[in-house]
């Protein structure tokens, strides 16, 4: 039972980091033009490689920190006050700065090949996901671990590929305000489990 609660909060969690909701506006804005099959390939490009980068991370992401020497509740602590920014800015349905900047978006308008850079990278596989991913896997000590996170990711990849699919239809049923409430809501989300990342982390450290 404490394994099936675990899974679910690690979606939950995932998914909120992601945000592929805040995502569409900018998908539907950058494939303007391109025909309904176009953007079905496009969506499915964009989630194939976010979810390439999820496991990529969350394979190597404990030999990275143990690479640079990086301890787990050091980074627990930094991932943390990264998603807090990041759960901040959704909290204001704005676009956060560390996933793409106005000048990355508007390079980004004038280049024809854009489900990997910007949509996969940052705008849903960026700095907090990355973060989530590689904190979840460093903290795991078996194979059952590992296999449920690889499971989850490919589950967000999933659920990001349906929500781009469907992005033009659920942008007009939720309208503007619509998505800037699940926005927010997940802004909320991502909060409450920073903190805990961050609380988790300053403990560790300090008993440490």
């Amino acid at each position: 039972m404490g394994s099936a609660r675990l899974f679910v909060e690690a979606f939950i969690s995932l998914i909120a980091i992601l945000n592929p909701i805040s995502a569409a506006p900018i998908f539907l804005g950058l494939t303007q033009g391109q025909t309904v099959r176009e953007r079905a390939q496009i969506a499915r490009t964009t989630a194939i490689a976010a979810t390439v980068i999820l496991l990529i991370s969350a394979i190597a992401g404990k030999w990275i920190l143990f690479f640079f020497g990086i301890s787990l509740p050091s980074f627990r602590v930094a991932g943390g006050i990264l998603i807090v920014l990041i759960g901040l800015d959704m909290l204001n349905a704005r676009p956060s700065r560390s996933r793409e900047t106005p000048e990355e978006t508007a390079e980004a308008q004038s280049r024809k090949e854009i489900a990997v850079v910007p949509m996969a990278c940052p705008q849903l596989a960026g700095p907090g996901s990355i973060s989530f991913v590689i904190m979840f896997a460093a903290k795991g000590s078996g194979m059952i671990e590992m296999a449920s996170l690889i499971g989850i990711i490919f589950l967000a990849g999933i659920a990001s590929y349906l929500t781009l699919l469907l992005a033009s239809p659920l942008g007009n049923a939720l309208g503007r305000t619509g998505m800037n409430i699940m926005t927010r809501i997940m802004g909320l989300l991502l909060v409450a489990v920073a903190v805990e990342f961050v609380i988790t982390g300053v403990k560790a450290m300090w008993i440490g």
